[in-house]
C-alpha cells in the first residue's frame, strides 16, 4: 500500500544527517528542531501557529479541550472516518452526535450538519478525509449562523486546499477556529514515527494549546489547566524538517499518480472513481474506488500479488463503543458505502509501470467476476 523505505533511501543521506546532528545536541525534547519545523509548516500553510504535538489524536483532544464547552456539549462528527475524532468527543464527556456524508467525497455537508444541530451542539469537526478538502464555506457559515465552534481534522489533507468563492485559496486546517494533522508515517508528510501538530490564526486558542500539552502549565510547577502531556518528539521533528523541503515534490507525485489510476480505470462502468471538486483538489492520501463487487475484488488481487485497503468496513455509530450514543440510523445509502469502497496503493514512489499492472488486474478481476456471476 504504500513505500517508506523507498521514500526514504532517496533522501537518505539527509536523514542520516538530521538525526545524528539532534542525537549530537542532546535534546531530545523541544530545542530547534521542533522550533524550526514549526515555523516552517506555519510559513506553508499561511497560519499564524502551529504547535507540535505527540500524534493526530492528541491534537483533536487538545483543539476540544482548547475550546472549555460545557459537560452537556454535543459535538457533530462524520459517522464515516477514522475512529479518533468520536473517540475524543467521547473521552471527555461530551457527546458525539454521527453525520452522513457525501457518498461522493465523503464529507459532511452544510445540509446534513444542520439536520442535528440542538441547543446543546458547541462544535463541528470536519474530516477532510482521502485527501481533499470538504466544502468549507458553506460549513463555516452555517457554524456562524448558530455561533459553532468549527476543527478541521487535516490528518489525511496536509496541503490540500480550498478555493472560495472569491477566488482566494485557502489550506486545509487554517479555515476554521482549530485545526489538527498527524505526521503518521502514511500521510502526507509522515515522520518515521508519531507525531502531530495543531494550528490555528486565535492567538488565545494558541496560548491555551501550548499550555495545555504541557500539562496546564506555563510556568515550570504551577498549573493554570488540567492538561496533558504530548510533545511533537525531537527526532521525529528533524525527520520532518528534511521531508518538507521535499513536501510539494511528494504531493505532485500523488496527483500524478491518481492522474494515471484516473486514466486507466474511467471506462470501466462497474467502478465509481474517486471526485474532485474544481475548488478543492486532492492530494490523494489514499485513491479509494467503489465497487459493488468490493470483498470479491479485494480477494482476486490479494491472489495477484496486489495490496489493497477498506477504509472504512463499518460506520462508527454502528460501533460498540458509541452506542450509548448512537440514537439515529444513517440509512442503507451510508451502509452501502461501507460494503463498497476499496482503497488501492497510493504512495509518493508508485510508477507507470506498477499502476498499469494494478488497473490491469482490477479491470481482468472485475470482468472475471462479472462473467462468473452471469453464468451463474
Amino acid at each position: 500500500m504504500v513505500d517508506l523505505l523507498g521514500q526514504h533511501l532517496k533522501i537518505k543521506s539527509e536523514l542520516d544527517l538530521a538525526i545524528s546532528t539532534t542525537i549530537a545536541s542532546s535534546v531530545f525534547i523541544g530545542g530547534s528542531a521542533v522550533e524550526q519545523f514549526s515555523e516552517r509548516l506555519q510559513k506553508l500553510l499561511n497560519v499564524n501557529h502551529v504547535i507540535g504535538c505527540a500524534n493526530g489524536t492528541d491534537a483533536l483532544q487538545l483543539a476540544l479541550m482548547a475550546l472549555d464547552l460545557p459537560p452537556d456539549a454535543e459535538i457533530i462528527v462524520p459517522d464515516f472516518t477514522f475512529v479518533a475524532p468520536a473517540e475524543v468527543v467521547a473521552l471527555l464527556g461530551y457527546k458525539p452526535v454521527f453525520t452522513k456524508v457525501c457518498n461522493d467525497t465523503y464529507h459532511i455537508q452544510a445540509a446534513e450538519i444542520e439536520k442535528n444541530i440542538t441547543t446543546n451542539t458547541r462544535a463541528i469537526i470536519v474530516v477532510h478525509l482521502f485527501g481533499q478538502c470538504a466544502d468549507m464555506q458553506p460549513i463555516l457559515a452555517l457554524a456562524k449562523k448558530y455561533n459553532l465552534y468549527v476543527i478541521e481534522d487535516t490528518a489525511q489533507s496536509l496541503g490540500a486546499t480550498c478555493q472560495w468563492q472569491d477566488g482566494s485559496k485557502h489550506y486545509a486546517g487554517t479555515m476554521g477556529h482549530i485545526g489538527t494533522t498527524s505526521f503518521f508515517p502514511t500521510k502526507n508528510l509522515g515522520a518515521m514515527g508519531d507525531g502531530g501538530a495543531v494550528c490555528t490564526q486565535d492567538s488565545h486558542f494558541a496560548t491555551r494549546i501550548k499550555t495545555l500539552a504541557n500539562h496546564g502549565s506555563v510556568v515550570k510547577y504551577s498549573y493554570q489547566s488540567v492538561g496533558i502531556n504530548s510533545r511533537l518528539d525531537s527526532l521525529q521533528a528533524a525527520i520532518l524538517n528534511v521531508k518538507l523541503t521535499y513536501f510539494d515534490q511528494y504531493l505532485a507525485n500523488r496527483k500524478m499518480a491518481a492522474a494515471q489510476y484516473l486514466q486507466y480505470l474511467s471506462n470501466s462502468e462497474l467502478l465509481k472513481l474517486p471526485k474532485e471538486r474544481i475548488n478543492t483538489p486532492s492530494t490523494f492520501n489514499q485513491f479509494t474506488i467503489q465497487t459493488p463487487h468490493r470483498d470479491a475484488l479485494k480477494k482476486y488481487l490479494q491472489t495477484q500479488g496486489i495490496p489493497s485497503m477498506v477504509y472504512y468496513p463499518s460506520l462508527l455509530s454502528s460501533q460498540p463503543a458509541f452506542q450509548k450514543w448512537n440514537n439515529q440510523s444513517m440509512g442503507q445509502t451510508s451502509q452501502d458505502l461501507c460494503q463498497s469502497v476499496l482503497s488501492l496503493p497510493m504512495h509518493t514512489e508508485l510508477d507507470q509501470e506498477q499502476i498499469a499492472f494494478i488497473c490491469k488486474n482490477v479491470l481482468l478481476g472485475l470482468e472475471k467476476l462479472t462473467k462468473q456471476k452471469s453464468d451463474v
